[in-house]
């Protein structure tokens, strides 16, 4: 189910996120710059289904293959796919995995590493937020050790069920139990900054 605060939260700028979120005092919110979107055109906020892994290059194939479905079969729908893998060697998410995230209502994809099969993650739609891309998949290399679990992306903490908001100029992490707050605030800055723009030019 799709959280009803996501459409209106879309329409607010990271930036101004940022700064609301700077004013209440909030700190270490914001990803490093080397996570960026392939679409900037688009906004991807809601909610984080957190993972984490490690390489295993004596993985056997079959068990890689098997532990990635698993993963795709758990995460849940209306949330992002938000993963701290420890290798920037292997892509993390590329055509098939994307399709069946997105059939399953996933929002989209953030990851600490790269991607691949970009052309048709454009093609579909799929928010996705990587460091860069490489033709290799994780088959026989690359194993999850956990889902729904605190995982970092340098100095940034991501809980479990914290929102994440990105757009072409960044993704700011915001903790679950401040989002109502941060929503209204920034709404409220977007009105007033509106007002101000109105106000200049008219």
């Amino acid at each position: 189910m799709i959280d009803n605060r996501i459409a209106p939260f879309q329409g607010c700028y990271t930036g101004v996120v940022h700064d609301v979120m700077r004013a209440m005092g909030l700190r270490n919110f914001t990803l490093p710059p080397r996570i960026t979107p392939l679409q900037p055109e688009m906004t991807l906020c809601g909610p984080a289904f957190t993972i984490e892994g490690r390489m295993d290059e004596a993985a056997d194939p079959h068990e890689t293959l098997l532990a990635w479905t698993g993963l795709l079969s758990k995460c849940k729908p209306g949330h992002i796919w938000t993963a701290q893998p420890h290798t920037h060697s292997l892509a993390q998410m590329g055509e098939l995995s994307a399709e069946t995230l997105h059939a399953k209502g996933v929002l989209g994809c953030v990851l600490d590493g790269a991607l691949r099969d970009s052309h048709f993650l454009l093609d579909l739609g799929f928010p996705s937020w990587r460091t860069h891309h490489t033709p290799k998949d994780i088959v026989g290399q690359w194993l999850p050790t956990a889902t729904q679990v605190d995982i970092h992306m340098d100095d940034v903490l991501i809980r479990p069920g914290d929102w994440l908001h990105g757009d072409r100029d960044g993704m700011v992490r915001v903790p679950a139990d401040r989002l109502d707050d941060v929503i209204a605030k920034s709404t409220e800055a977007m009105q007033t900054e509106s007002k101000v723009r109105t106000a200049i030019i008219g």
